[in-house]
C-alpha cells in the first residue's frame, strides 16, 4: 500500500495513528486528512522533535501498519 491509499482511507488509520501518537487530538487528525507531510509536521510540533526524527517514526509506523494492506 502506498501513502495515496492511506490518504484515501484515512479514517480507517486514525485509530492506529492515535495509538502511536496519543497526544494528537481528533481535530488535528481530521485536519491532517491523511497527508503524510502534515502528519510529520504535527508529530514534530506536538512532541518537540526534529523533522528527521518525526520522519523516522512515521516510516517505522508505515512498515508496521501497512504491510498487511
Amino acid at each position: 500500500m502506498n501513502w495515496d491509499q492511506v490518504e484515501g482511507n484515512w479514517k480507517q488509520f486514525i485509530g492506529k495513528v492515535k495509538e502511536q501518537w496519543g497526544e494528537l487530538t481528533d481535530d488535528e487528525c481530521d485536519k491532517i486528512a491523511g497527508k503524510r507531510d502534515q502528519l510529520v509536521g504535527n508529530i514534530q510540533k506536538k512532541y518537540g522533535i526534529s523533522k528527521e526524527e518525526a520522519e523516522k517514526q512515521v516510516g517505522e509506523w508505515e512498515r508496521r501498519n501497512l504491510k498487511d494492506y
